[in-house]
């Protein structure tokens, strides 16, 4: 048996089809024509660009249009002009097109890989899926092909890239092996948009699971076991079929109000990325936003925004999710991401350096134009603003002090918003934690940000494989933090969300029942059975086993009590 990332969940039975992806290493020539090479460079790169225009196409039937979006971004990359001219540049000082597309690429794969935001360092693997892509048509070679895979296969490859699953074949994939990925990878957004089990990051798969030996991915609890034993074969077809059963069952939940067992009403939002995402947060029955990221508008423009561009944004959510509430983090930007027009400096330690906030702050006509926007977008909605990364109260009040100047000049521009728009902080700091109360004061609602809580708290880097049995939600000082947050911010009478992973992981929905979080905020895919867990649980229930959980001295018996309490 091996062990990996839960990507996507689920049970799937089937037969190892183990892909290798081709050799693509080359010997850099210096060429005798660099204008000739720069033709053989535009002529994979306009090829690249029109076989990933028709896997999108193909995508958008299979998927769906929020999947299909991911490819866009190979675009953007391949015709990305700062890349063409750095590709054609190298070759004209001498470099054959294979070592001048490698060097490119390989540039901008270091530069989102050294992100600190996750969402940010999963485009490096669309960086390094079209460098495979114009590597390929450049040496001819074929790469890996998922489109006629025989009935129940179950994929074995070393990455899973976007562009391998835009051909897959879906109806005859029963599961997932990879040996990279992470759980808010495109390979596991993919998989889970597919409905396909999913497991991601498991050691040497292509070199100890062979072709043609049975397989079990278990995509809910990331294990993947080749060559089951007979009994083993036969309690997974049984699992399996019971989480199909239970699968169609949650559709009963949809057009529900989310409550607890007992009556109480709780908000079960959606985390989105960019203005399309919210058809897909409303088609899975979201009851709002509890997270809009607005880097998506900066990282991919060529300069700053404008006011106009960014309002469009906005606006374009608030009236998809009509009158249910949106709420949109500022820019959350920072030293880490080489943002050229931003001018941003290189810092030693970026992950407490000069970003989010403290950019902003720092930045404050540059601020302007965003708070603007979005107080323009609060007349089509129940827009919120969002502070990332606080760490003093003095933050607070000076983003406050922004918006307020940004009020008074609408009014002299006769432009409507909404006077009381609401302006709340993210809580994903120690010393946010710390000062709740004082925050609490200052604000309009609380969305705590786990993700960079359990980092910053346990000092454990997430994408880090040596401190990662650090990075959980499970140790006693973060739900110690949490429940600090959650109930300071109630005790001051505001809403306090989460926006994190863990607000749909089902282990834990009890006791942020508990400790009294009253917002939800999830990815779409995961509304309906979180809907459903929180149905399960009585105030009275959860409080119960969150006494017990309190008292653990280590995330090892957190788990285990909670999993031993799972309904």
């Amino acid at each position: 048996m091996f062990e990996g990332v839960n990507a996507s969940d689920g049970y799937g039975i089937g037969v190892a089809q183990v892909a290798v992806a081709p050799d693509l290493s080359f010997t850099p020539t210096k060429p005798e024509d660099p204008e000739a090479e720069k033709a053989r460079y535009n002529e994979a790169l306009a090829k690249f660009i029109d076989q990933t225009n028709k896997q999108i196409e193909r995508m958008k039937q299979s998927v769906g249009e929020e999947a299909a979006a991911i490819m866009g971004a190979h675009i953007e990359f391949a015709e990305d002009e700062g890349i063409k001219d750095m590709v054609n540049g190298s070759i004209d000082s001498g470099m054959c097109a294979e070592q001048a597309v490698s060097e490119a690429y390989d540039m901008y794969f270091n530069m989102f890989s050294n992100m600190d935001d996750e969402l940010f360092r999963e485009r490096a693997a669309d960086v390094a899926d079209v460098k495979t892509g114009l590597l390929a048509d450049l040496l001819g070679k074929q790469v890996v092909d998922l489109s006629s895979l025989p009935e129940n296969s179950i994929v074995v490859v070393e990455e899973l890239t976007p562009s391998m699953t835009a051909d897959i074949d879906k109806e005859n994939v029963a599961g997932i092996v990879t040996e990279t990925g992470g759980r808010t990878s495109h390979s596991a957004i993919i998989a889970r948009a597919l409905e396909i089990p999913a497991v991601l990051s498991v050691a040497d798969a292509t070199k100890n699971i062979k072709s043609g030996e049975m397989v079990i991915v278990d995509g809910t609890l990331g294990k993947v076991i080749n060559n089951p034993e007979d009994d083993v074969l036969e309690n997974y077809r049984a699992k399996a079929k019971s989480y199909a059963e239970e699968k169609a069952a949650l559709e009963a939940y949809r057009g529900k109000e989310t409550v607890t067992g007992d009556g109480e009403k709780v908000l079960l939002v959606a985390n989105i990325g960019n203005p399309d995402d919210a058809n897909v947060a409303a088609e899975h029955d979201a009851e709002g936003v509890g997270l809009f990221r607005s880097e998506f508008l900066f990282m991919d423009a060529k300069e700053l925004p404008t006011e106009d561009e960014q309002f469009a944004a906005y606006q374009k959510v608030a009236l998809r999710m009509k009158d249910e509430p949106v709420i949109i983090r500022t820019l959350d930007v920072g030293g880490d991401k080489e943002i050229p027009y931003l001018n941003l400096q290189k810092e030693d330690n970026p992950f407490m350096g000069f970003r989010a906030v403290r950019y902003c702050l720092n930045n404050p006509e540059q601020y302007k134009v965003q708070l603007t926007a979005l107080l323009r977008a609060s007349a089509f909605g129940d827009v919120k603003i969002m502070l990332p990364l606080v760490t003093t109260l003095d933050e607070v009040r000076q983003a406050k002090a922004l918006v307020e100047e940004c009020k008074k000049e609408l009014d002299e521009r006769g432009v409507a918003y909404n006077k009381d728009i609401e302006v709340g902080t993210m809580i994903e700091t120690p010393a946010a934690s710390l000062i709740a109360d004082d925050l609490a004061e200052e604000c309009d609602f609380f969305s705590i940000g786990t993700n960079d809580l359990i980092g910053y708290t346990m000092c454990a880097d997430r994408g880090n494989d040596r401190v990662s049995y650090l990075y959980t939600v499970y140790q006693p000082a973060v739900l110690r933090s949490l429940k600090r947050i959650i109930e300071t911010g109630r005790a001051k009478g505001i809403m306090v969300g989460m926006c994190g992973e863990a607000a749909a992981d089902p282990l834990l929905i009890p006791v942020l029942l508990s400790f009294g979080l009253n917002e939800f905020s999830v990815s779409a895919p995961s509304i309906l059975r979180t809907r459903k867990i929180i149905s399960e649980w009585s105030k009275e229930e959860a409080d119960a086993l969150t006494e017990k959980v309190m008292k653990c001295k280590t995330a090892t018996e957190v788990k285990v009590m909670l999993q031993a309490a799972q309904k």
